[in-house]
């Protein structure tokens, strides 16, 4: 057993156990110069792990309009006022009524799941007391090198640069961009302009008008750039429908909806043009300049598209023509960046710096079994080989007590062990990171070491069952916490510097926290067990809260068969912007998602805001943030919804909810999404997103502009955001049986002489997608523990509109002879004998081999060497990346894919050819073999479930 840690007033002991077979005994010496000036308390009592000492352990776009007027002060006309915005109840996230609204626009109820050229020169900054001198890596290190001294001024690197542009007429803006120096004559990339730019005006110098004759023209054909236009901002952000219904009460149908997909985060080439100042904003309302605005020339005043104000550019665009509106990105683009470098040089930041400042802690779970362990351990190996030479690592592990691993031993793996069953104390803390030891330390100097430690991990050698074994968790977290905060753990909070980048722990779990901070019973029958609960969460989510101001996002990765309490573990994931993630083993998936944790582009301190204009307002918002308030004193009427960023990441996602407060009286409808983040190059990034949409009154044309995915998706994240319980899962489902039909009633046409409506054939799409929502992981009972439908439900309310989609309704594939794929309808009837099939299911990916194709050896190697290959490729980016199961026809583990299939057999045979045309194809013997491999179920197919809500389902797309 262990000895107990030593106290602040007791200098303990200095033991060492016999060093484990693959190390020397080593003489530890240390350096005085990495001592602090100040006396320091004694360190913690230092020992091995008790795993080491003994083994038991616990647009319509275009440009911006330029208007010549001879009278530049004239003012338009005024719009209506908004007043003051009205809450709804956040806790039950019922919204007010139309009716209830009136000239009022609802603020949202929160329903959330929860260029780069020159770098100053120099290596990192000093590091705190004991740390590693940073040195070159080896030569013989087999990382792409980064420069750690001040290396040539071309040797830098950064961030994308975005797409030069040429000015003309006044001084070129500071682009950023490796080579891509801002060349005169040069043209934006992204957006091309279009042809019907008019003529220069007669008799005007340079082709300006003159100030006595201005006549209204605009810059550019929009029809011509209705396609191109929308491009940029489709990236970012998707609509329900490509135009709006005048009408207010038709718009807020509450069965459909109307609403925003966006996706700030995500990675796009070519990327936004990227302007190294700030934006200029309505000094009413505070929206930004964007193309859909008009300019007056003479004055380079300009007029806010949402409040209709007239604002001054102080200059800026008064030689705005239609000839070089190319010198300003920000009027010929619907995304556009600012950046601003904060108390540095203006652009300029060093990659290794901000690399080497966001150091990853590795929490290693002390309690597994020998199978578990020795996969952990490939997966560990893996992915430190994976790491960049510079990045900073830490290694923990937890049980009953929580060892922080030295990485300046080199050795033998040495450990200083704190207790586990309370929070460490300050002075605790203080020892332990003013001590001798190196707990954090690049990896090109720690690698062999950080191999060694991993390699002497010891599986649990007690009799208690999985479920009871001790886990400290959140005390491991709070150390791990300490240890990226460093000596500023003794400061007030509120004069704590934060570090350098988005920093990340990486907890590897085998079962639930029932030791210390956050921790439950091992038993759901304990009697005190709701309220213990309730305690758990409450210190888990402030556990949370403190990660993310400490800038580090807290991802649980759990393996195994043992349940892990996902309810305890959520809080402190959702409140630090980390994921959790369920896996059925330690092994490649397991490894693969621990280096995309690390290795995802994060923004992090952001803040999303949502300006509209007047008739429109958002209701709900869904996904990873939190209600923000905004100091709006600087603007008169700024009425922005805010919501503050728990990350900003390329898989993730938010989903808004809008209603009309009034009928739209306009031909357009004006939207504007200003993401406010700091990246990881330290680059303070205001991202501005500017979408029109038209408006329209006929419910034909609205219906033809509908996208049936995009509705789908925002359907089905508002109806999950609801089935919070096991409990409400069967009212859900039934909410969904409604919403289906009363589209059908309010959209579709009622057939001659019978009380059956068919459904829009605008929505071919949107019925069998809810049917598969409702019969899938997301409410069905294809995923059986609750633990799995909860990590499930939380992807999903995070996940961008791909991952999305992909989660809501699976993707099939057959294999076909010369290595190609066929997509086909997710039908039973693809089960057939002589093929091979690829399943993508978001969080799940599966590959099903008909007995034929497994009879041949060489048919089934080739098909099952392009099913990995297509697999491989459908995930190559994803994150979190997907459980990929791969079996035969009949065998047990089918079900997983079969129970995904819509049961189209049951359809009668028009029915079936009409869907699920590939029929046709099929030989009598061999749909005679298809219909009798299929077992008959009491599920209903689509047809059948339309049928029941007296609804003829849409002709197929």
């Amino acid at each position: 057993m262990a000895d107990p840690p030593a106290t602040p007033a007791q200098e303990p002991d200095r033991r060492r156990a016999a060093p484990p077979a693959f190390a020397a005994p080593v003489v530890r010496t240390f350096s005085s110069t990495l001592a602090p000036a100040t006396p320091t308390p004694p360190p913690p009592f230092r020992q091995f792990p008790p795993s080491l000492a003994t083994g038991d352990s616990e647009e319509t776009p275009g440009s911006a309009v330029i208007v010549a007027e001879s009278d530049s002060s004239s003012s338009p006309a005024e719009t209506q006022e908004s007043s003051n915005q009205v809450y709804s109840n956040g806790s039950s996230r019922d919204i007010l009524a139309p009716d209830q609204q009136s000239d009022a626009k609802s603020q949202p109820t929160f329903g959330l799941a929860n260029g780069r050229t020159n770098l100053i020169p120099g290596g990192p900054p000093p590091g705190p007391p004991g740390a590693i001198p940073m040195g070159a890596p080896p030569a013989n290190f087999n990382h792409p090198p980064h420069f750690l001294g001040p290396p040539p001024l071309h040797q830098f690197s950064g961030p994308p640069g975005p797409p030069p542009f040429s000015s003309p007429l006044r001084p070129i803006p500071t682009f950023t961009g490796v080579g891509a120096s801002p060349v005169r004559g040069s043209t934006f990339s992204e957006i091309p302009l279009a042809a019907g730019t008019p003529p220069p005006q007669p008799g005007s110098a340079n082709g300006y008008p003159s100030s006595a004759d201005q006549p209204l023209y605009n810059t550019l054909v929009e029809d011509d750039f209705e396609a191109s236009g929308q491009s940029a901002s489709s990236s970012f952000v998707l609509f329900t429908s490509q135009t709006m219904l005048k009408d207010k009460k038709l718009t807020n149908t509450a069965s459909l909806g109307f609403g925003a997909l966006v996706s700030l985060g995500r990675e796009v080439s070519p990327s936004p043009p990227m302007l190294r100042r700030e934006g200029i904003r309505c000094r009413n309302c505070g929206a930004y300049v964007n193309l859909f605005c008009a300019i007056v020339p003479s004055s380079g005043h300009w007029k806010c598209v949402l409040c209709n104000k007239l604002n001054s550019s102080e200059g800026e665009y008064k030689s705005a023509t239609s000839e070089n509106v190319r010198s300003w990105p920000e009027l010929v683009t619907s995304v556009i960046d600012y950046a601003d470098a904060g108390n540095r040089r203006p652009g300029l930041m060093s990659v290794t710096d901000s690399t080497m400042a966001a150091p990853v802690v590795i929490l290693v779970d002390e309690s597994l079994d020998e199978p578990h362990l020795q996969h952990l351990q490939s997966s560990l190996h893996s992915f430190l080989d994976s790491l960049s030479p510079t990045t900073r690592i830490g290694i923990v592990t937890f049980g009953k007590t929580v060892s922080v691993y030295d990485l300046s031993e080199l050795a033998l793996a040495a450990a200083d062990v704190l207790p586990g069953d309370s929070t460490p104390s300050q002075e605790l803390l203080k020892m332990l990171i003013y001590g001798t030891g190196v707990y954090l330390a690049p990896i090109h100097v720690c690698l062999g070491v950080a191999q060694n430690i991993v390699s002497s991990l010891r599986p649990y050698r007690g009799d208690l069952p999985e479920v009871a074994r001790d886990r400290c968790l959140g005390t491991a977290v709070e150390v791990a916490l300490s240890l990226i905060q460093g000596p500023a753990t003794e400061l007030p909070r509120s004069t704590v510097k934060r570090s350098g980048g988005s920093n990340r722990i990486i907890a590897c779990v085998g079962g639930p926290n029932t030791l210390g901070l956050g921790s439950l019973p091992y038993s759901d029958t304990h009697p005190n067990y709701a309220y213990l609960e309730k305690k758990a969460i409450k210190q888990m989510d402030q556990l949370g809260h403190e990660a993310r101001r400490l800038d580090t996002a807290v991802d649980v990765l759990c393996a195994g068969t043992c349940p892990v309490r996902i309810c305890a573990l959520q809080p402190l994931v959702k409140s630090s912007g980390g994921v959790l993630i369920l896996h059925d083993d330690f092994g490649e998936t397991f490894g693969i998602n621990m280096q995309r944790a690390v290795r995802r582009a994060t923004g992090f301190r952001g803040v999303l805001e949502v300006r509209c204009s007047s008739e429109v307002a958002v209701t709900r918002v869904i996904g990873p943030g939190e209600e923000a308030h905004l100091e709006s004193s600087e603007f008169r009427k700024d009425s922005a919804t805010a919501v503050q960023l728990l990350s900003v990441e390329d898989c993730q996602g938010l989903a808004l909810n809008m209603e009309l407060v009034e009928n739209i009286l306009g031909d357009f409808a004006y939207f504007q999404f200003v993401a406010r983040y700091t990246n990881t190059y330290h680059l303070q990034v205001t991202r501005v997103i500017t979408v029109r949409l038209p408006t329209t009154g006929s419910p034909s044309t609205y219906l033809q502009s509908l996208d049936d995915e995009v509705a789908a998706v925002l359907i089905a994240k508002k109806s999950v955001l609801q089935a919070e319980k096991p409990s409400d899962l069967a009212d859900v489902r039934a909410s969904l049986d409604e919403r289906v039909k009363d589209i059908g009633l309010k959209f579709g046409k009622q057939m001659p002489k019978t009380k059956v409506w068919r459904f829009p054939k605008e929505l071919p799409r949107l019925p069998e997608l809810l049917f598969h929502l409702k019969r899938g992981p997301l409410l069905g009972n294809v995923v059986g523990h609750e633990d799995e439908r909860a990590v499930y439900r939380s992807i999903f309310l995070q996940a961008s509109f791909d991952l999305a989609l992909r989660m809501l309704a699976p993707r099939l594939l057959m294999h076909r002879d010369g290595g190609t794929f066929e997509e086909l309808p997710a039908y039973d009837l693809a089960l057939q004998s002589d093929t091979s099939l690829v399943m993508d299911h978001g969080t799940d990916l599966f590959i099903w081999t008909g007995l034929d194709v497994a009879a041949d050896e060489a048919l089934s190697a080739a098909s099952a060497a392009a099913c990995r290959t297509l697999a491989n490729e459908l995930t190559e980016s994803r994150f979190p990346s997907p459980r990929l199961l791969a079996f035969k026809e009949a065998s047990s583990q089918s079900r997983y894919l079969k129970s995904r299939l819509i049961p189209a057999h049951k359809d009668p045979p028009y029915e079936q050819e009409a869907r699920f045309p590939q029929l046709r194809s099929l030989r009598p013997d061999q749909r005679g073999r298809l219909k009798s491999s299929l077992i008959p179920t009491d599920d209903l197919s689509f047809c059948e479930w339309m049928r029941s809500l007296k609804l003829v389902p849409p002709e197929p797309s």
